[in-house]
Order: structure tokens, then C-alpha cells, then sequence
């Protein structure tokens, strides 16, 4: 497999995933301001939506969507821990959290990314963010992880929640979320991942950009 990415891009949460199941893959970097893959690719040739994460199977296969790769990775490994078995309680809180994450998170930090989104809009994206975050941190000071158990959806909140930190989001008013992010970034195959992308010095101890 080859995994097209971005530093901290919310590829990173495939990233980690597939380091937790042991999978073997390749890694190859997009500049995703130029569309250049780091050999000078034209990375719309290889995804025409130009977008990370892009997951290269083994029969040639290219596929997309952080949430559908990271239930596709998570099977990779027969015990399902990463997202519990087919039928499952377990199995359904996990994609419950992995779509959460997808349309209230990921797609909320959208407008904070682009200098030229009108104030009104930012502070909207901002507010309803806040609203995420006090919802997150209520949960997260009953329970360890979103869904009881580490899963994939850790690996993709985590990466999202990442994100205020490149943005200078203050997140003090939550520290459930801060003691989370601490203690997924803590896991050893999410600092491989977050050392592999250059987000952290080699010999940091801590995980967060």
C-alpha cells in the first residue's frame, strides 16, 4: 500500500491507523499548495479531487475519504480492536464518532483555513466549534476515548482537535480534551506517525504540533 499525505493534514489520522495495525505501506508527500507530489507529480493526475488522504492498494486501486479508510484500515486487522467486529455495539459507536468527527469537526474548521473568509463566518465556524468541544470534553471526563476502547476514531479526533494548534485556537476551557489529546498523543504508533511527518523532533516526548 502507499499512503499519499500532508503533515498534519487529516491523512495523519490514516497514518497512525496504519502504523497501529501493523500494516506495511509507503509513504509519499503532497504539497498541497502546489498539487506536486515531492518527486513533482502532478497529484491531480494520481486524484483528480487533489486531496489527501489517498490510499494505493496493492491491486492498484486508489481510494479516498478519511472516514472510509480508516474503517477499511481498521479491518485490516482480524481482532477488529480498532473498531470492534461486524454487528457490534462497539463497532457502531466507533463509525458513530468516526462520522461525528467527519461533518462536525473536520468540515467545521473549513472557513478557519482561508484568509479571506468574511469575520461574520469565522466567528460563526468558531462558536459552533466551541459547542463540539464543550460536547467532547463532557464525554471525555466520563470515559478515556470516544467510544469506551481506543479506535480509530481517537486516531481522527485526534488529528482534527490537532488542528487549533496551527490556528491558535485556545482550548483551556477544555481540559478533558486537552488530557485526551495527551494521552492519544502519548500512544507509540501515533508519535511514529507524527515523527515520520516531521511534527515532532525524534527525540520529543510530546505529540501535539
Amino acid at each position: 500500500m502507499k499512503l499519499y499525505y500532508s503533515a498534519g493534514a487529516c491523512s495523519l489520522a490514516v497514518h497512525i491507523a496504519l502504523r497501529e495495525v501493523g500494516a506495511q505501506f509507503d509513504l509519499t508527500a503532497v504539497d498541497l499548495t502546489k498539487h506536486l507530489t515531492a518527486d513533482g507529480t502532478d497529484f491531480y493526475s494520481i486524484s483528480p479531487r487533489g486531496y489527501v488522504p489517498l490510499l494505493e492498494l496493492s491491486d492498484g486501486s486508489r481510494h479516498t475519504e478519511a472516514a472510509a479508510l480508516l474503517q477499511y484500515v481498521a479491518d485490516l486487522d482480524p481482532a477488529h480492536a480498532l473498531i470492534g467486529k461486524p454487528g457490534s455495539a462497539q463497532r457502531l459507536a466507533v463509525i458513530e464518532w468516526l462520522t461525528f468527527v467527519s461533518t462536525e469537526l473536520h468540515k467545521g474548521f473549513g472557513p478557519l483555513w482561508y484568509k479571506d473568509t468574511p469575520e461574520a463566518t469565522r466567528q460563526g465556524a468558531k462558536d459552533k466549534l466551541a459547542k463540539r468541544f464543550a460536547e467532547l470534553d463532557a464525554r471525555l471526563a466520563k470515559q478515556p476515548y470516544l467510544a469506551d476502547t481506543y479506535s480509530v476514531a481517537d486516531a481522527y479526533a485526534f488529528t482534527v482537535l490537532n488542528w487549533s494548534n496551527f490556528l491558535a485556537l485556545p482550548m483551556t476551557a477544555y481540559p478533558n480534551v486537552q488530557a485526551y489529546m495527551a494521552r492519544v498523543s502519548a500512544r507509540p504508533q501515533v508519535q511514529a506517525a507524527l515523527k515520520a511527518e516531521g511534527l515532532v523532533k525524534a527525540d520529543a516526548a510530546s505529540a501535539v504540533a
